[in-house]
This record gives structure tokens, C-alpha cells and sequence, in this order.
């Protein structure tokens, strides 16, 4: 059987700003996901976008040091590349300018080598012997992990 949601509580602005305080506090939040939270809260946006306000005046709620920390936290814990970092940071209605200075905080010899090693335990896991498939199945997969395709096929070229 379904179950029963239970209903959402309705907060006041006073109440709202405590509750999403210590949401932010918690780890860094896009705009958007603070938004989207507030709206779930039950406020109404003249309420929400003066909490924003409020929230980024005390330093709460950062933008750019959002994008800084989610590309840093991707890269180095998940190994994506820039493009997935990119694509997942506009989902988060992230601006252009805070996403360019988050990419360029990425150290390019540090990707470079993420990028060689997630290479190599791809390459490892292959089974398939014609090389020219396996670039393919390799190129393919550092792709859907968001690496540069110039990147990949410089780096396979090089094999």
C-alpha cells in the first residue's frame, strides 16, 4: 500500500531563517537549492528572495564559493572531468562567471593525471584486444565522465 506523506510543516520568515541557517552551515548550497528549499518551507518568493538577501549579506550563502567547493569535492573525490563539473553546476542554476573560476581553481596537472589513471583502470578493465575498439570503449567512457575529448585522444594517441 502507499503510505501516508505527512504534510509539510509551514514555516514563518522568522522560523524559515533559523531552519535555513543551519541548512547552509551544514555544507555550502547553490542559490537555487536554498530557493528551491525556502519554497518547500512554504514561503512565498517576495519572502524568499529577501532570506536570500539575508543569507548572502551574512555570508551564509556564497555563490562562487559553492561552484569552488562542488568542482574541487567532484574532481578530486568522484574524478569528473570539467564538462560533467560544468553541466552539473548550470543544473544548479549556477552563474557563467562562478563556474569559469571554479574550473580554473582545478590544478591542470593534477586533472591530467586523474585523467591517465581513470584511463588506465578502464583500459585494465577491457577484455577486448582489437586496440582500435578499445580507444573507442576508452574514449567513450572518459567522455561520459566529462573529460575533454581533445584531452582523451591526445592522451590514447599517445599509448
Amino acid at each position: 500500500m502507499y503510505e501516508a506523506q505527512k504534510p509539510k510543516k509551514i514555516y514563518d520568515k522568522k522560523s524559515a531563517k533559523v531552519k535555513i541557517e543551519q541548512y547552509c552551515a551544514y555544507q555550502e548550497r547553490s542559490q537555487q537549492e536554498v530557493r528551491d528549499k525556502l519554497y518547500d518551507m512554504g514561503l512565498h518568493q517576495k519572502e524568499v528572495e529577501e532570506l536570500i538577501s539575508e543569507l548572502v549579506v551574512d555570508n551564509f550563502l556564497n555563490e562562487e564559493r559553492f561552484a569552488i567547493t562542488y568542482a574541487r569535492g567532484k574532481f578530486r573525490i568522484k574524478h569528473w572531468g570539467k564538462n560533467k563539473i560544468k553541466q552539473n553546476l548550470k543544473l544548479k542554476k549556477v552563474s557563467e562567471y562562478c563556474i569559469k573560476k571554479a574550473l580554473k581553481e582545478i590544478d591542470p596537472e593534477e586533472y591530467y593525471k586523474v585523467l591517465k589513471t581513470e584511463l588506465q583502470k578502464k583500459s585494465d578493465k577491457l577484455k577486448d584486444k582489437d586496440p582500435f575498439i578499445r580507444k573507442n570503449k576508452i574514449a567513450q567512457y572518459l567522455g561520459s565522465r566529462g573529460f575533454e575529448m581533445d584531452l582523451v585522444w591526445d592522451l590514447l594517441g599517445s599509448e
